[in-house]
């Protein structure tokens, strides 16, 4: 894995997630997060233990230390890692609020392909560039799961 970085395992079939994870490579400055699509090979080799149906569920992030975070506690654990949404990560702390964000993220996680639509993420995907990183070039040198 590379070095200090933390790896966003997505769902690269939902236009929504597509474009949140373009938005994160121009909200990640200090490049502390690297993207790998679920339908990478590579992906299941990092996320050991959990099974394929779960992965496709929620966005999972493979941190640095090797634990694996799931859904809402994901996304906090990587908000705390980038400057503009450090604000909003850090509420999740706050008594009850990841309760919350669990309940609303799985929802949101559930329905996604319908809200892509809703929300026209696909156009916006087309609109808004990929920032190039050297992150998501490391992550084609990892070595192929066994």
């Amino acid at each position: 894995m590379p070095d200090k970085t933390h790896i966003l395992l997505y769902d690269d079939q939902c236009h929504f997630c597509i474009l949140a994870m373009k938005t994160i490579t121009w909200l990640d400055w200090f490049n502390r997060l690297s993207l790998l699509p679920i339908s990478n090979p590579k992906a299941a080799g990092l996320a050991v233990g959990v099974h394929p149906h779960d992965l496709m569920a929620a966005i999972h992030c493979v941190t640095a230390g090797g634990r694996i975070l799931r859904g809402a506690r994901a996304l906090r654990f990587s908000g705390l890692r980038m400057v503009l949404t450090y604000p909003i990560a850090i509420t999740l702390f706050i008594p009850g609020m990841m309760g919350l964000a669990e309940r609303v993220y799985m929802w949101f996680a559930s329905n996604r392909y319908v809200m892509s639509r809703l929300l026209g993420c696909e156009g916006a995907c087309a609109v808004l560039p990929t920032r190039e990183r050297a992150n998501e070039k490391l992550l084609d040198n990892l070595d192929s799961p066994a």
